[in-house]
């Protein structure tokens, strides 16, 4: 049992992250490497120069999504964890598998069309062919497992397209290459929405800081934000349903629910007739507490450069030596002399 996932590196990370995508990832770890399977998780920096970047950034960035990956419960150990470009088998399997992506599988894709736009012709070519490198990515590990999300099943779809026409075309029917892999569907992440709007998903793109929750905010900052977040002027309801038509409170409750792991009833039980004096100091004092070891490991982290380039070595040696008879045996089924 094998699962593969990838992360492109982006900066300012924040509580949707962590909730949305790198607490499922720790799940994972945790629950397969018990059971005697791999984690392999990488920082897709390849997939994030197809679309414009800033080069200093995208280092800085690589380096801080590993310190908040660790900070939050990726082990090194336990789970393979590198960088795309440290293993060179992603780019080499991508262009060999570019002769069996055909053009029309690759229009379909929905993310071609919605990051493309109507600006088809001005897009990078990687923009349109990075599907094939996310079949790669996981194909190159013989990944019996990929975690996907809503907007990434058509791509793993792809994936194992590739790897059956492939297989179809140059294996032996009794002898297939590459291993077809299966969709993990983890439970529903908490969609956090932001501090400052209900109605749109907490970013770092966002230009009010105090629209999110950093990582790399203190307690101060992490209660100064709570306390200011915007909200209503009703208490809050004792059923579910009361919330609806209320995205702030909606998402302040969902927020106290995917910290606590409680359901959304058992809080508003709790807080039902309550208004947010006394609901956002309890919201803020749980973030306080359980994002401080993470906001203390990250801060340390992210100052050790060494230690993160030590980290991201460790994780790309094992990678290659996983990849190495994976890209070999494509090679020598497309009888190309090496």
């Amino acid at each position: 049992m094998r699962i593969v996932s990838g992360i492109q590196p982006t900066g300012n990370l924040h509580l949707g992250n962590y909730l949305g995508a790198i607490r499922n990832w720790v799940a994972m770890q945790d629950e397969w490497t018990a059971k005697g399977g791999e984690c392999f998780y990488f920082l897709a920096d390849l997939h994030a120069i197809s679309m414009p970047h800033d080069p200093k950034a995208l280092g800085e960035n690589t380096r801080e999504m590993t310190a908040a990956l660790v900070a939050c419960g990726i082990d090194p150990d336990k789970s393979t964890l590198f960088n795309q470009t440290q293993v060179p088998a992603h780019a080499e399997l991508q262009w060999l598998l570019n002769g069996t992506a055909r053009v029309g599988w690759l229009n379909r894709m929905t993310q071609w069309k919605d990051k493309a736009g109507k600006n088809r012709d001005g897009q990078s070519v990687a923009l349109f062919t990075y599907p094939v490198l996310q079949a790669a990515d996981v194909l190159i590990y013989q990944a019996t497992h990929v975690p996907v999300g809503e907007d990434q099943k058509q791509h793993l779809e792809l994936a194992r397209d590739i790897a059956q026409k492939f297989n179809n075309d140059f294996c032996a029917a009794d002898a297939p290459l590459f291993v077809l892999p299966e969709p993990i569907i983890p439970p529903a992440a908490a969609r956090i929405m932001s501090l400052r709007d209900g109605t749109n998903k907490m970013s770092k793109s966002d230009p009010s800081d105090m629209s999110r929750i950093n990582l790399t905010d203190d307690a101060d900052a992490i209660m100064g934000k709570i306390k200011k977040a915007k909200s209503d002027a009703d208490a809050l309801p004792s059923e579910a349903e009361g919330l609806e038509g209320r995205p702030e409170a909606r998402n302040l409750v969902g927020i106290y629910a995917a910290m606590s792991g409680q359901s959304v009833a058992q809080i508003l039980a709790d807080f039902g007739g309550k208004g947010f004096g006394a609901f956002k100091p309890a919201l803020g004092e749980l973030l306080v507490e359980q994002l401080a070891p993470i906001n203390a490991r990250f801060n340390e982290l992210r100052q050790d450069r060494e230690a993160l380039n030590a980290i991201l070595r460790k994780g790309a040696e094992k990678a290659r030596a996983a990849s190495a008879p994976t890209l070999a045996a494509t090679y020598d089924a497309l009888g190309l002399v090496r």
